[in-house]
């Protein structure tokens, strides 16, 4: 393994293990693990933060995987159903690992990338969709998955607005089910 590899499974291991501190983590932490030099983390990533992001989306990449794999395991539920189950394993994801799924949210928005996280979610959504409104035309279906995606992404970072505006706490997995319920309702036109 060479040694920008060594970084980015050394601070994934520590990511992983600090979880909501994982702003904590220190490169000196990062280096020792890894067992390289300071310098090797600028030399490789300019940053700290740049090499979080590079972790977070090799994180984000490897759940979006674990997501297509158990969207086969739906099987017995109808097109409606397998939608709910998807979004509120993607939304419980997000504020399980909320530290983790923030970094790869901003990320995604601040540098959009053809093949980034929010794009992969995107693509393992359209099937779902399509398969709810197998009357929408390629266009309203790319639109309203995007839709979907946004909306979703933003429930999770505007999590405490909307419980201070709307009473509604994310946090709670019943809530959340509900809200994402309507949103869903809501984008389908149901």
């Amino acid at each position: 393994m060479d040694n920008r590899e060594a970084i980015i499974q050394a601070a994934i291991e520590l990511i992983e293990e600090k979880g909501e501190t994982m702003n904590d983590i220190t490169v000196r932490e990062i280096c020792k693990r890894a067992n390289v030099g300071l310098g090797l983390v600028n030399y490789h990533f300019e940053n700290k933060e740049k090499l979080l992001e590079v972790c977070v989306e090799r994180m984000i990449n490897g759940i979006v995987e674990k997501f297509r794999a158990v969207q086969e395991k739906t099987g017995g539920m109808d097109a409606r159903e397998r939608l709910a189950c998807h979004g509120n394993r993607t939304l419980s994801f997000l504020f399980e690992h909320s530290a983790v799924a923030k970094i790869s949210i901003l990320s995604d928005m601040r540098a959009p990338k053809p093949d980034d996280n929010t794009h992969r979610t995107w693509l393992a959504f359209l099937p779902l969709l399509a398969a709810c409104r197998p009357d929408w035309d390629k266009e309203t279906l790319e639109r309203k998955t995007m839709q979907l995606i946004a909306t979703m992404q933003q429930s999770f970072l505007r999590h405490t607005v909307i419980r201070q505006l709307y009473g509604i706490d994310l946090t709670n997995a019943d809530e959340r089910g509900k809200f994402h319920e309507r949103i869903i309702s809501d984008i389908l036109g149901e």
